[in-house]
């Protein structure tokens, strides 16, 4: 029996997830549109992000390491109902403004605007998933998202958002449901939706 080239890591490092989504998010729709071209922007803004969401009570990284530890796919959610405090807001925006600059910090929040709230109660949330680009089309991504959907408690779905027309299909064949689409600036955000798994009897 040939052993699995990679590894599921329940508590990888928020920072080595970052750098990776980053790299995986470099001609990604939305962040391209809120981060411009800079990779400097883009990774400071994935930091950011994710140091603040490593605050949230019960939020999970979850990521496919090789034998080595190199992180080949990272994936974020959030529980539901789960929100930063104000105070942890404040410091990720004071953050954004400085590290990623204005553009960056205002179109965040214009998306936050038009995509908070969508999620089906009791769904948790899909932030973030990525594959390093070199591992592309190998199987990677798959391999964590099929983790991703079996490890959600069960009796709850999953809620995604994705400006990729390409990652739509994608999301369909994983069994997603097109829950609406919303118009942002040059983007189509198209909110998705992954019924429950079935809770124990």
């Amino acid at each position: 029996m040939t052993e699995a080239p990679w590894r599921i890591e329940t508590d990888p490092d928020p920072v080595a997830c970052a750098d990776l989504l980053a790299a995986a998010f470099a001609r990604e729709p939305a962040v391209t549109w809120i981060c411009g071209g800079s990779a400097s922007a883009r990774t400071h803004w994935f930091r950011d992000t994710l140091r603040t969401h490593a605050g949230l009570a019960g939020a999970r990284r979850t990521a496919l390491a090789d034998a080595d530890g190199r992180l080949l796919a990272a994936a974020v959610l959030t529980p539901p109902g789960a929100t930063p405090a104000a105070g942890a807001r404040t410091l990720w925006a004071a953050r954004t403004l400085l590290r990623s600059g204005p553009r960056a910090l205002g179109r965040t929040l214009r998306y936050l605007g038009a995509t908070e709230g969508g999620a089906p109660a009791g769904a948790w949330t899909l932030e973030f998933i990525g594959v390093r680009p070199a591992l592309t089309g190998r199987g990677a991504g798959r391999a964590l998202l099929d983790h991703v959907l079996s490890a959600v408690p069960a009796g709850a779905g999953i809620h995604l958002t994705t400006a990729d027309p390409s990652n739509v299909p994608l999301y369909h064949h994983f069994g997603f449901a097109t829950l609406n689409e919303t118009r942002l600036g040059p983007l189509t955000i198209t909110a998705m939706t992954h019924p429950p798994t079935t809770a124990p009897t």
